[in-house]
């Protein structure tokens, strides 16, 4: 199981929220291509990279993704705020190893079979971030009325490589997690799923690494301090 540090942007800098709401950051850091070649130096193998502003509705922050892009030589799994086909062919042209899908893929989910069959669905991911068990889009500010399971089935048959996916319930809280939801999920898809959210100790990465995952985000507890990077790479 792939451990992936997370690097969110905004306002150009890298950010933790609670529950991706605006006015909770928990970390606010200087030069996120700087955090992100730290983490590469310490021996991820992929980097996680969200622009909380696009998400949000806000300036994008696309200077800086490319200044990332060109830090670090490990992949690069970017989302957050690809609205657009033309946004997800800019991040793939850009060299983005893998774009995230979220929004764009629930209201238009023919643009994952597009992109997958143009570039290849190893690098097409689709976010599915779940709040209360339904999945939630625009910045996790709007619920829809599907579930992960029942989303995942079809994005597969779609041609998505992997599945990102986010208990927003848990996401910033530091708390724990369930895993009853990603279980479910792992259940309904054969595709690789990487789980985010809650994730706040090394044994909450050990229960992770029990089940079929592929890799887990972890963002505010590495920057808190709350988990030793190399010591979580031992479930890597």
């Amino acid at each position: 199981m792939m451990i992936i540090p997370a690097v969110d942007i905004k306002n150009g800098k890298c950010v933790q929220l609670v529950q991706g709401k605006p006015g909770t950051e928990q970390v606010i850091l200087e030069d996120p291509a700087k955090i992100a070649r730290q983490w590469e130096n310490r021996g991820a193998q992929m980097i996680h990279v969200i622009d909380l502003g696009g998400a949000l509705g806000e300036s994008k922050n696309l200077e800086i993704v490319r200044e990332i892009r060109d830090s670090v030589s490990v992949p690069i799994q970017m989302g957050g705020g690809i609205r657009t086909k033309d946004d997800a062919l800019n991040l793939l042209d850009m060299d983005i190893d893998k774009v995230i899908l979220g929004t764009i893929a629930m209201e238009t989910p023919e643009v994952v079979k597009e992109l997958s069959d143009s570039y290849g669905k190893e690098r097409i991911l689709v976010a599915l971030d779940s709040k209360d068990s339904q999945v939630v889009v625009r910045g996790w500010t709007e619920k829809t009325d599907k579930t992960a399971p029942e989303m995942g089935k079809i994005f597969e048959k779609m041609g998505a490589g992997g599945i990102l996916f986010t208990n927003v319930d848990y996401e910033g809280l530091l708390m724990g997690f369930s895993l009853k939801p990603l279980e479910e999920l792992l259940y309904a898809v054969k595709i690789p799923v990487i789980y985010s959210g809650g994730v706040s100790t090394l044994e909450d990465v050990e229960k992770l690494s029990k089940t079929r995952a592929k890799g887990v985000v972890i963002g505010s507890a590495l920057y808190k301090g709350n988990i030793n990077f190399e010591q979580a790479l031992g479930y890597d």
